[in-house]
């Protein structure tokens, strides 16, 4: 004869299989609410856009070549120079307005006033938008390609026809006060940098 199950028994299961139900529904809450917290620890595209550096890979940017990225909403631009390149720079000095970066409108970090306005001479890192009224200049162009570029390589406004060197030091007698931007930046290898950040580890 079948012997009937205690009372006891029966609540003890019901008890259990509501700990488990509980144990279970709690976890998938406690990841559900775990996502997001870890998801917020990393720079959402507002706070890059708002200021957080940009780490940028330099591998890629073959000699002669120029690479765009964003860094408070502005282009920032990367021009691996060539040793013509480099050259170039040291002939306008003498047609420049601000050949040493000391104008303040846009202040130079101390570690880019130099000729080639930059850390590495190879690398050129500088907002891409002109100082006189925010237009997005093109280049860099070749000597000769351009009339008011002349026999001089360089970055042309088209707007208002400010003119700048591959240093990114305005021509004279231009509408732009003042040479490109130069971000603070600094290397964390041969191959990265960092935009946005130049403090001493």
């Amino acid at each position: 004869m079948a012997s009937i199950p205690d009372s006891q028994d029966a609540v003890d299961t019901g008890r259990r299989a509501a700990l488990v139900t509980t144990s279970v529904v709690g976890g998938v809450g406690c990841l559900a609410v775990a996502a997001p917290f870890v998801a917020s620890l990393t720079p959402s595209e507002r706070a890059k856009a708002a200021g957080a550096p940009v780490q940028v890979d330099l591998s890629g940017i073959a000699p002669g070549a120029m690479k765009t990225v964003e860094w408070r909403g502005k282009p920032v631009w990367i021009l691996r120079r060539t040793p013509e390149m480099i050259a170039a720079v040291k002939k306008t000095d003498g047609l420049v307005a601000d050949p040493e970066s000391k104008r303040t409108a846009y202040p130079t970090p101390t570690y880019a006033r130099n000729e080639t306005r930059s850390i590495k001479p190879d690398y050129l890192i500088v907002v891409g938008i002109c100082t006189h009224l925010g237009c997005s200049p093109v280049g860099p162009l070749a000597a000769g390609t351009n009339p008011t570029l002349g026999d001089n390589m360089g970055f042309l406004c088209p707007c208002h026809g400010s003119t700048f060197d591959l240093a990114g030091r305005v021509f004279k007698d231009k509408p732009a006060p003042d040479n490109l931007e130069v971000p603070p930046h600094k290397y964390l290898s041969d191959t990265l940098v960092l935009v946005g950040d130049d403090s001493q580890a």
